[in-house]
């Protein structure tokens, strides 16, 4: 028999039992949607996290707090690490040759109010030199100066998706608005960036002097009293060798923070590719875990292809015993089965396929709060989608095609 009137059997067979193919079927669908619509999350926000970086440019890089007594204490998460830089630290690296613009920063998440309009945004307290490291411009007004940050002032710049909530077309600059129930003065606007990172837009930020975020918003000190800072982050001159000037800083920051030479570093110097290293990572342990939940469903579909294709060979018998008389052989009959059940796994998959890739596309369209997630589905992903989905099929319907070849004919002849 040849391979062509195996599939027309086959399809003939599917569609003479449309309830029970689509609901078999059913589990490879949604296993494959789930595999689909989950991976494009992942892979999407790898990509935006990605875009963020690069907008910070490859001579950036910054200085982070970490956890000494764990193995691997460097994590992008603040509250993982312990407080050990200050203001002072920034000051000592300033001599650093191939350092510049540096800038010391600490992060919170606020909520911001402006008469009956609420906003919450990324809090960031900062230096003059952050406009520079972290390539903002000034839409209107101004940024604050060394005076403001040397005064404690109860100044406040904000990025221009903070100004169109809270004030609309409004000219915001000599507004107030309230941060933790204090009064602060708007004193510029941030031209718009684009961009997000872990789900906060570039214009969400809320900046004020690093001082005033010290001492009347979020006070947080090291182990020795001083104000903490989250992190320093300095660009590096053109000419400079990143080697050298790493080295410079550890040496620095180790006899600041009286590090013995057995003493673990208590910070780590991170360049951006660095942080693109282990958000990968992250993406990547991610995409793996939610990866495999989804597989459960695709297992419980195969399942379901081979519990039927039992069925259908029990069902079947006299028909193979007809078959097999006037002269199909066991190939034949093994062909046409698995021919059935590859068919109901590829037919899943691309149900699937699309079912998963509709979703990542209403999930790429949501705003919440500002936040929209880009959900990308790559080709690598839908080929092994359906990769998979085709190997379910054929391996599902392995035994039951096997057990339909080996039937006696005279015995299937004779099956009531």
């Amino acid at each position: 028999m040849k391979l062509i009137d195996s599939m027309v059997i086959a399809i003939r067979s599917l569609f003479a039992n449309k309830l029970r193919s689509s609901l078999t079927m059913l589990g490879i669908i949604i296993g494959v949607g789930s595999v689909i619509t989950l991976m494009s999350v992942a892979r999407g926000a790898e990509a935006s996290i990605a875009a963020a970086y690069e907008q910070l440019g490859t001579n950036v890089l910054s200085i982070m707090p970490t956890n000494p007594e764990v193995e691997g204490g460097f994590s992008m998460s603040p509250a993982y690490a312990l407080p050990s830089l200050t203001m002072d630290d920034a000051r000592a690296i300033e001599n650093v040759h191939g350092v510049e613009n540096i800038a010391p920063v600490n992060e919170n998440f606020i909520t911001v109010t402006a008469g009956s309009e609420t906003k919450s945004g990324l809090l960031h307290g900062a230096t003059p030199a952050y406009l520079e490291v972290m390539r903002y411009s000034v839409a209107s007004g101004q940024f604050f100066t060394e005076h403001h940050v040397a005064q404690r002032a109860n100044v406040v710049v904000l990025g221009s998706d903070m100004v169109e909530e809270l004030f609309g077309d409004e000219d915001a600059v000599g507004e107030q608005v309230k941060l933790k129930k204090q009064r602060f003065t708007v004193i510029g606007v941030l031209e718009a960036k684009g961009g997000a990172m872990f789900g906060i837009s570039f214009d969400e930020v809320v900046i004020v002097p690093i001082t005033t975020y010290q001492a009347r918003l979020f006070p947080q000190q090291t182990a020795t009293g001083q104000d903490a800072v989250a992190s320093i982050s300095f660009q590096l001159s053109d000419t400079a060798d990143r080697e050298m000037v790493t080295e410079e800083i550890e040496s620095i920051l180790r006899r600041r923070h009286n590090l013995k030479s057995d003493d673990k570093d208590d910070f780590a110097v991170v360049s951006q590719e660095q942080v693109m290293e282990i958000v990968g990572q992250v993406t990547g342990i991610f995409s793996i875990v939610l990866g495999a939940i989804a597989s459960i469903s695709l297992i419980v579909g195969s399942i379901g292809i081979m519990n039927i294709m039992l069925v259908s060979v029990t069902e079947r018998t006299r028909e193979i015993g007809i078959r097999k008389a006037v002269g199909a052989k066991r190939r034949d009959i093994l062909m046409q089965f698995l021919i059935e059940a590859a068919t109901m796994g590829f037919a899943g998959g691309g149900i699937g396929v699309a079912g998963g890739w509709l979703l990542s596309w209403v999930i790429s369209q949501i705003d919440v709060g500002g936040f929209k997630l880009a959900a990308v589905v790559s080709a690598d992903i839908i080929i092994l989608a359906f990769m998979v989905s085709l190997i379910i099929g054929l391996a599902s319907g392995l035994y039951p095609a096997m057990r339909a070849a080996r039937l006696n004919p005279i015995d299937a002849l004779h099956y009531e």
